[in-house]
C-alpha cells in the first residue's frame, strides 16, 4: 500500500527541503562485497547467482526505515512493501522491466522470479508493481565493471543498485556495486548502512543454507 505523508512529520523534512527541487538530487556510494559464499550456494543450489543477489538485496533493505519512503511528483510517499525490479531480456531481442514482491521467504521469491521474469520475456511487455517501494537493479555480467553511474531522470527516483560480474581472486570472490538513492530518501550514512547489511546477508545466507 502507497499512502502519502507530510515531509515536515519525518525525519526526512530538512533532506525534503533542501533536495526535492534540486537538479540532480542523486547520490551514489561504491562498494566492493566479498561474494564467495554466495557463488558456492549458488552452484550448490542451482539458483541463478542475480536471483540470490536481489534476495540479499531485498532482505538488507527491509532493515532501513528510509528504504519504504519515495519522494515522487514534489511529493512524499511511504510503501508498506518492497520489490525487486530486474532487467529481462524480452524474446525478440529487447529489454524489459520486471517487479518481483520480496518476501523473506527465498524459495517462494526464487519461485515469483522465475515465473515473472519468464512471463515479461514471452509477452515482451513489463511488469509494475505500483503498491509497492521497487529498488531497482541491473546486472551487466558480461564484463567485470568498476563502477557505474546512473542516469537520472525526474520520473524515476527509485534507488538503484547495478553490478557486473564477479572476480575470482586467489583468496576472495569480489563484487563492485554501485548504489545510486535520492538524497531526500537518505543520507549517505543511511546508504553505507544498507551495504552493509548486504554484505552481512550475503554472509549469512551462505552460511545457513
Amino acid at each position: 500500500m502507497k499512502t502519502e505523508i507530510q515531509p515536515q512529520n519525518t525525519n526526512r523534512s530538512e533532506a525534503f527541503r533542501l533536495w526535492m527541487t534540486s537538479p540532480m538530487p542523486m547520490v551514489t556510494l561504491v562498494k566492493t562485497l566479498d561474494v564467495g559464499h554466495l557463488v558456492k550456494v549458488s552452484k550448490k543450489s542451482g539458483i541463478k547467482f542475480t536471483t540470490l543477489m536481489c534476495w540479499c538485496i531485498g532482505k538488507a533493505a527491509s532493515g532501513i526505515e528510509e528504504l519504504y519512503v519515495l519522494p515522487e511528483n514534489g511529493k512524499l510517499f511511504r510503501y508498506d512493501k518492497l520489490a525487486i525490479n530486474v532487467i529481462v531480456e524480452n524474446r525478440n531481442g529487447g529489454i524489459n522491466s520486471c517487479d518481483i514482491p520480496f518476501t523473506d521467504n527465498m524459495q517462494r521469491f526464487n519461485l515469483d522470479y522465475q515465473l515473472l521474469t519468464t512471463k515479461v520475456a514471452n509477452d515482451c511487455k513489463s511488469s509494475i508493481l505500483d503498491d509497492c517501494m521497487v529498488i531497482g537493479t541491473s546486472a551487466m555480467i558480461q564484463t567485470e565493471l568498476d563502477c557505474i553511474v546512473n542516469q537520472y531522470t525526474d520520473q524515476f527516483c527509485n534507488p538503484m543498485v547495478i553490478w557486473g560480474k564477479y572476480r575470482k581472486g586467489l583468496f576472495k570472490t569480489t563484487l563492485p556495486v554501485s548504489f545510486q538513492f535520492h538524497h531526500v530518501q537518505m543520507d549517505g550514512g543511511h546508504a553505507a548502512r544498507f551495504l552493509q547489511l548486504l554484505q552481512d546477508e550475503i554472509n549469512l545466507f551462505s552460511k545457513n543454507t
